[in-house]
């Protein structure tokens, strides 16, 4: 007897909450341990993070987000990354005292959901276009 995948609002919840842990933790690998801004010979600040480590967060997040894709689960993947990455940055950056830290989680959420929307739609493109009998084995 062939096993059917589940369907239906829970594997879904579940998804969107696995990745949402995974975006967050991702974050915190990456970027949480980089507090420190560089100041140039100048005196002009940058960072606190170094181009390589936002690479790196975004490399680790197109695993599970192709992976939940192919599943069949791209709202989950989309909402899951979006509302960890936002979580994420809010918390890390809640210690600003300009406030300025909610714009920037905005601006996390506006950039991760598009990417991620952008990621799902490509995958759910190329998976369209194989072969009946080959998608979603």
């Amino acid at each position: 007897m062939r096993r059917r995948p589940l369907s239906g609002p829970v594997p879904r919840l579940l998804t969107a909450l696995l990745l949402a842990v995974v975006a967050s933790a991702a974050w915190a690998a990456w970027l949480g341990w980089d507090q420190q801004r560089d100041v140039q010979p100048d005196g002009s600040q940058t960072g606190p993070y170094e181009a390589w480590q936002v690479i790196g967060l975004v490399v680790t997040l197109l695993v599970p987000v192709c992976w939940a894709a192919f599943r069949g689960h791209a709202a989950g993947a989309v909402a899951g990354v979006t509302a960890g990455l936002t979580i994420a940055a809010a918390y890390d950056w809640s210690d600003d005292a300009s406030g300025l830290f909610v714009i920037g989680a905005g601006m996390v959420m506006v950039g991760s959901l598009a990417v991620t929307a952008g990621v799902c739609a490509l995958i759910g493109a190329v998976g369209r276009r194989q072969p009946p009998g080959r998608a979603h084995e």
